[in-house]
């Protein structure tokens, strides 16, 4: 099957009085529509995901919008749809956490994942020049749909935002560790300003805008293929590191290697952000192992081949994901 069909069939999971499986339904974008509220348990196919009674055929892309970024460019298709490609280790791993995070009820970017890709005009990269040939075709790419009306206005921090205290920040805090993304900067936050026509007033929605570290090891390590799209690292990784009768502590964020002790001030700023994923309220952690169980296997196996993945990479991330499912709803 083409790498589209597996991204376009990824299910929506969110709780309602009962469980529902609705029909397959067409010509519904791959896109949050709930918000960080406990109102998640409906499953949605979703079988259109570039437009409506389109496919996600890899375009031919223009570079003429070029936008800052080592490894990052925004560009445009023939139809004027503009979007951000990201190249290099994170690629895969993004487009899988997205899904994962987006099932459960969370906002998440429309992400993509193709195999190559050409783009016209494609300047030279400080970083990352070596994943272009001559002619402007790149591999193993992630594409990011920039949507209409939708406009980032700031980032958002962990320790000060609306949701502060609330089970659904809790729950991504829990989200975040579970997917080993450890690059938990307030830069890779986003308040996106979603704007509906001339009249009513505009959305604010709240979204972790780069999940690229994750799926490898609990912490920065030596080199970023160590760090994120590690499959062996992932699975010899720890999850849960303590548990009291009321909050549980996670692995992720962990200390840095102390080879950034080269660079004192990422250090101890990695050092700081370990508070997110540890004293997080227990009845919290078992509130989003409820929602995580309910996706299927092959909902979870879905999510990692729409990255692109070999079936035996598919079935090895999806088990160590099941497992840490697993841990929450034994606590």
């Amino acid at each position: 099957m083409p790498l589209w069909f597996y991204s376009s069939k990824f299910l929506l999971a969110r709780q309602a009085s009962r469980t529902k499986l609705l029909e397959p339904l067409q010509l519904i974008l791959p896109r949050i529509s709930g918000r960080i509220l406990p109102t998640f348990l409906r499953a949605i196919f979703v079988t259109a995901p570039a437009a409506k009674n389109t496919r996600l055929t890899p375009p031919t892309l223009s570079s003429k919008r070029t936008s800052t970024g080592p490894t990052r460019n925004s560009t445009s298709d023939e139809n004027g749809v503009k979007w951000r490609v990201k190249l290099g280790v994170e690629a895969r791993p993004e487009v899988v956490a997205t899904r994962l995070v987006w099932a459960v009820g969370y906002y998440a970017n429309e992400d993509y994942f193709v195999p190559e890709l050409r783009v016209e005009g494609m300047p030279h990269l400080k970083r990352g020049q070596n994943l272009v040939s001559k002619d402007g075709t790149v591999h193993n790419v992630r594409l990011k749909r920039s949507l209409k009306g939708e406009e980032k206005i700031r980032d958002w921090k962990w320790s000060d935002n609306p949701f502060t205290r609330q089970r659904q920040l809790n729950g991504l805090r829990v989200m975040m560790a579970l997917l080993n993304n450890w690059d938990l900067k307030d830069e890779n936050n986003a308040v996106y300003e979603e704007k509906h026509g001339d009249s009513g007033s505009p959305e604010l929605h709240y979204a972790v805008s780069d999940l690229g570290a994750s799926f490898g090891t609990t912490g920065p390590s030596l080199t970023h293929s160590m760090s994120m799209g590690n499959l062996k690292a992932y699975q010899h990784s720890k999850f849960i590191r303590k548990t009291t009768s009321e909050y549980v502590d996670f692995y992720v964020p962990s200390r840095p290697a102390l080879i950034y002790l080269a660079t004192p001030k990422e250090f101890f700023s990695r050092v700081d952000m370990r508070w997110i994923g540890s004293h997080i309220p227990r009845s919290d952690a078992q509130w989003i192992g409820g929602l995580l169980a309910q996706l299927s296997p092959d909902q979870i196996r879905d999510a990692f081949r729409a990255a692109g993945y070999t079936p035996d990479q598919v079935n090895a991330y999806a088990a160590v994901v099941e497992g840490r499912i697993a841990e929450l709803n034994r606590l």
